[in-house]
């Protein structure tokens, strides 16, 4: 049986695990959505759906955005450190393998030399507001009238369309995202790149 996530943890201790686009704005914003026609790499949005943390490099991707949102946290009270050894935990619901302390500790002290800059991060075009209220299909909807409105079928469309799959925890199949963006599955193949397709599995191994 897999054990729930404990965010009551992070919440307790006020850890930030989410920040908004600050400097880019949205094309269209909505009580539902914001809509980036160019994308944004601002938000980070960490825990949002139920996919848990299944690899060590999403867990130090993980780790460098919980440093870089709670910079000032650290400064005050220096328990950063405390924050990722809870996340590691497989006891705790956020990751699904176990970690040696050596291989642990190799990790944040990578982290600490980053000096708590903005990791690197995915590029989204739709960020649905919390408590929307939308289910997944009303979701699935606006993503195809938004990523789909345009002609254009290329690799950044079908990520977009990942990413949006993943975030309500649906698996990602090629029919899904060709309903999305109203083609034929053999036009999302024709599209695909051995990227798009890693990255699927990843996804997918995810939920």
């Amino acid at each position: 049986m897999s054990q729930d996530r404990n965010i009551k943890w992070l919440n307790d201790r006020r850890i930030n695990y989410r920040k908004d686009p600050v400097n880019d704005k949205p094309t269209i914003e909505t009580s539902l959505y914001s809509y980036y026609e160019y994308g944004t790499y601002e938000c980070y949005h960490l825990f949002r759906s139920k996919a848990k943390i299944t690899t060590y490099k999403s867990l130090k991707w993980h780790f460098y955005v919980l440093y870089y949102l709670n910079t000032e946290l650290q400064i005050r009270h220096g328990y950063t450190r405390t924050i990722f050894e809870f996340i590691a935990n497989k006891e705790n619901g956020f990751v699904t393998f176990f970690i040696n302390d050596k291989k642990l500790n190799e990790m944040i002290s990578d982290i600490f030399e980053t000096g708590g800059e903005p990791p690197v991060n995915k590029k989204r075009k739709i960020i649905f507001k919390d408590y929307s209220g939308l289910t997944p299909n009303e979701k699935m909807s606006i993503v195809g009238k938004l990523i789909g409105r345009s002609s254009c079928v290329d690799g950044e469309a079908i990520y977009q369309c990942m990413l949006d799959l993943n975030d309500m925890n649906k698996p990602i199949t090629w029919s899904k995202i060709a309903g999305l963006l109203n083609c034929s599955t053999r036009t999302i193949q024709r599209n695909l790149n051995d990227c798009l397709r890693k990255e699927k599995a990843i996804l997918n191994e995810e939920i």
